[in-house]
Parts: structure tokens; C-alpha cells; sequence
């Protein structure tokens, strides 16, 4: 079943920047047989895991965390960029493999003691998640677990996050 996924993701060279490999989900997600069934893995996974809420990395996560929300009857809070968040925030800066970055949660997303799953749709270093897992635990709410499509295994990320929960992935490279 992944594989027919795996088949459905672009390798674009040299973006964002000279010598990185982009991972494009884009043609996975256009079919509509392959994002059903990138839904469905994430769902098989979760469904008995009594998730409070889904907390969604910007901007790929949303597209899974919202569908995925909807399937399993939880709710749903954004992990945005800095300044993209309407309400009092708390923030947590990280650094990627070709640069820096910051990720925000308003401040009464998560409840004290709310079972929450993080989605993005890729794992390299971890950074990313790594701060949303701080934001998470500001927060008071317990990590189910971190989740994403993809991993890129050469990039470590997973160790960076066992810390904070268990790390789900689908499609390794």
C-alpha cells in the first residue's frame, strides 16, 4: 500500500535551496486515491489512540491534520509561523537543516492533560517538531505521539524526538 504512495512523491532538487531534495507531495495529494489512502494509513494508526486533538504543523500538516481531525472526531489547533496567529501566543524558535525558524500556539489551544497527536508531513532533523513538542508541553497537553508521511532517515530526526513520544512514519528514505 505505501509503495503505490511512495511512487506518487516528487524528488525536487535544489529547493528551497542549492544541494536539499525536496520531498513534493503535491502529486499524492492531487490523486485522490492516493491522499485517501494517506488519510486512511494515519487513521488506522490513531484510530484507537482517544486523541483530544490533533496539532497541525503549518503549512503541510494542516491538509493531513484537518482531514484527519474530521475522521477521527477530535479537534484540531494550528502550529503557525510567527505573527500568523490572530490571539496571545507562546513561541518556540528551532533551527532546520538550512537555517532558523519559530513556530506559535495560542496560548489556550491545548488544555492541561489533553491527548494530542502532532502531524506534519515530513521528518528530517526534527527541529520542527521538536518545537512543536515544547509548545505542546507549555501547554500541559501529552503527546500520543509525532507523526508524518515521510522520513528522511539520514537526517536523524527521530532520535531527536523519542524523547518526547513515540515517532509514527510511513514512507522512509
Amino acid at each position: 500500500m505505501y509503495e503505490d504512495i511512495k511512487k506518487q512523491i516528487r524528488d525536487v532538487k535544489d529547493f528551497p535551496k542549492k544541494g536539499i531534495v525536496f520531498k513534493d507531495i503535491t502529486p499524492a495529494l492531487a490523486d485522490a486515491q492516493c491522499f485517501q489512502s494517506i488519510i486512511n494509513a494515519f487513521y488506522d494508526r490513531f484510530k484507537d489512540k482517544h486523541i483530544d486533538k490533533i496539532a497541525a504543523i503549518e503549512s503541510r500538516g494542516f491538509l493531513f491534520g484537518a482531514t484527519l481531525a474530521e475522521k477521527l472526531h477530535c479537534g484540531l489547533v494550528l502550529l503557525r509561523k510567527p505573527g500568523k496567529l490572530p490571539y496571545k501566543s507562546i513561541k518556540e524558535s528551532y533551527d532546520l537543516e538550512y537555517g532558523s525558524a519559530a513556530l506559535e500556539l495560542h496560548v489556550d489551544a491545548v488544555k492541561k492533560g489533553e491527548k494530542i497527536l502532532l502531524i506534519d508531513d515530513l521528518l528530517a532533523t526534527g527541529g520542527t517538531m521538536e518545537a512543536a513538542c515544547k509548545l505542546i508541553q507549555k501547554s500541559g497537553g501529552d503527546i500520543v505521539a509525532c507523526t508524518c508521511l515521510i522520513e528522511l532517515e539520514f537526517c536523524n530526526g527521530r532520535s531527536t524526538l523519542e524523547k518526547y513520544a513515540s515517532v509514527e512514519t510511513f514512507l522512509r528514505y
